[in-house]
């Protein structure tokens, strides 16, 4: 009877780490479009649009939905489909488009052009069912053990670094250094939990390896390797060390080979030649995970 619930607990457990990942990925549109900003750029608090974005924890969480947006489109829909009205703005009193200049905030549109998109940022389906199957496999590969909360907190983070570092090339100092104090820290507490299967000074020392070996890689080559995924580093080099130098290996190891197939199938394709800069934060945090995965799975 043990044996059968047991058997039956990962399942369960891996269905709630899945609906966890769903929430926490409807999540991460918003603020992707908020970091995906040149260096020389403040984060952006406006919708394409020109809508301040509004909202839980200054506007940086909810769904990359403009509801100002929404609105201006139902009205412009409605008044598009009123007899006589195909070309009045809403609200507009009789005006025609380029009346009056520009809408105040719109990013350029005219009084009667319809909203560009009342959605923005990466397409939340696809972000939030990859946040999903992200935490299902860690929940799958790492058990009811106490470490699972650690990677199903990390694991959101994790794909919005990915997807912002593929939109602008940029790894924000905002992500990267909390990502690895929140790990040393978390870990250091599942390090006091019975049943877990890591070793804290491991991770510690994973992360002051692995952050001054791609340190060094910083130093030797500026140009193919940026600071952002030293920071990076600091935070994976903990997740990996967690569970041995072994897994810090492996996982380094599959984010260079990840990094490498992709540049290679850009030049083999013609969309970059050999100097052509390519994001490697997501490849550094696909390798981790897939290390992540064998070593939580082999302890």
């Amino acid at each position: 009877m043990d044996l059968e619930l047991w058997s039956v607990r990962p399942l369960w457990l891996t269905v709630l780490a899945a609906l966890w990942g769903a929430a926490a990925g409807l999540l991460v549109p918003r603020a992707a479009y908020r970091f995906a900003v040149e260096p020389d750029e403040a984060w952006r608090t406006r919708c394409p649009d020109g809508h301040v974005l509004t909202g839980a924890a200054g506007g940086w969480l909810g769904l990359a939905r403009c509801p100002d947006c929404a609105q201006d489109l139902r009205d412009f829909r409605t008044s598009a489909s009123a007899p006589g009205d195909a070309g009045r703005a809403p609200g507009d009193g009789g005006r025609v488009p380029g009346d009056a200049g520009r809408v105040p905030g719109d990013a350029g549109r005219m009084p009667g052009d319809a909203p560009t998109a009342y959605r923005y940022g990466p397409g939340t389906p696809l972000v939030a069912l990859a946040t999903a199957g992200a935490c299902a496999g860690l929940a799958l590969a790492t058990g009811a053990r106490p470490e699972l909360a650690v990677w199903l907190l990390l694991a959101p983070l994790g794909v919005l670094l990915a997807v912002v570092d593929f939109r602008v090339q940029r790894l924000p100092d905002v992500l990267t250094l909390p990502l690895a104090g929140l790990a040393l820290v978390l870990l250091g507490v599942m390090a006091l939990v019975p049943e877990h299967a890591g070793e804290w000074p491991t991770a510690l020392f994973g992360s002051l390896v692995l952050g001054g070996a791609y340190f060094l890689l910083f130093l030797v080559n500026p140009n193919g390797m940026g600071f952002g995924d030293v920071k990076l580093a600091l935070g994976i080099g903990a997740v990996l060390g967690w569970y041995g130098w072994g897994t810090v290996v492996l996982g380094t190891f599959a984010g260079f080979l990840f990094g490498g197939l992709y540049g290679l199938g850009l030049v083999l394709m013609r969309r970059a030649g050999r100097k052509t800069s390519i994001p490697f934060g997501p490849f550094l945090i696909a390798g981790a995970y897939v290390g992540l995965l064998i070593g939580a799975y082999a302890a």
